[in-house]
């Protein structure tokens, strides 16, 4: 990415080098910690191609689905199409940096909310977690380091769930925390070959009052 580089025009590059980036499954820890939570309004923060936010509908949520690349979004909505769910799913255009869907919702989820440019994380983190209704569940998924094979960025600060709960600036007695961990996961690298990741996960829910 060069410094003249917009986010946006980063990201429509990534997704039309190819007709598919993703594998096309929900990630494993929304799905672990969203099964038996009762269904209502969610906010999927980076969709890209849309398998979260699909999965999410079919589970019965009504999903507003947000990313900063165009063609993420017009190919999720021909997935949505494809899986019968589109009256669940709002796709909306987002530089989360600049704007913000409106509204509240029962559920947020920002799962690997990373950007190789200047994305100011922790502020688009802060607003997530003020449109979470009383009651509601904010799930922050993300690396815990850098893949062993990815060296351009080693300056780039990837916090522990302790680090991105205190970036929320939480109010005393605002939140109960669900869920703060590491975990490993098998990830291929570039050459096809199995290697062990770290990720994190938080998971607080908003106290009604």
């Amino acid at each position: 990415m060069t410094d003249s580089t917009t986010d946006a025009e980063f990201w429509d590059a990534r997704y039309s080098e190819s007709d598919q980036i993703w594998s096309g499954n929900p990630n494993t820890v929304l799905v672990r910690e969203v099964t038996g939570l009762a269904p209502g309004r969610a906010l999927d923060l980076g969709c890209g191609e849309g398998a979260d936010a699909i999965w999410l509908a079919r589970q019965g949520w009504h999903v507003t689905a947000v990313d900063i690349s165009r063609v993420a979004l017009d190919r999720a909505a021909l997935h949505a199409t494809a899986a019968d769910v589109t009256g669940r799913i709002d796709w909306q255009w987002h530089d989360l940096g600049a704007s913000f869907p409106a509204g509240v919702f029962d559920l947020v989820s920002a799962q690997f909310l990373h950007s190789y440019g200047d994305m100011p994380r922790e502020k688009i983190l802060r607003t997530a977690a003020s449109a979470v209704a009383p009651g509601g569940v904010l799930l922050i998924v993300g690396h815990a380091g850098h893949p062993s094979w990815e060296h351009d960025h080693p300056d780039v600060h990837l916090p522990t769930p302790e680090e991105v709960f205190e970036s929320l600036d939480p109010r005393e007695g605002e939140w109960e925390v669900l869920l703060s961990d590491e975990h490993e996961r098998i990830q291929n690298d570039p050459d096809g070959q199995p290697t062990t990741r770290t990720d994190n996960t938080l998971k607080i829910r908003r106290l009604a009052g």
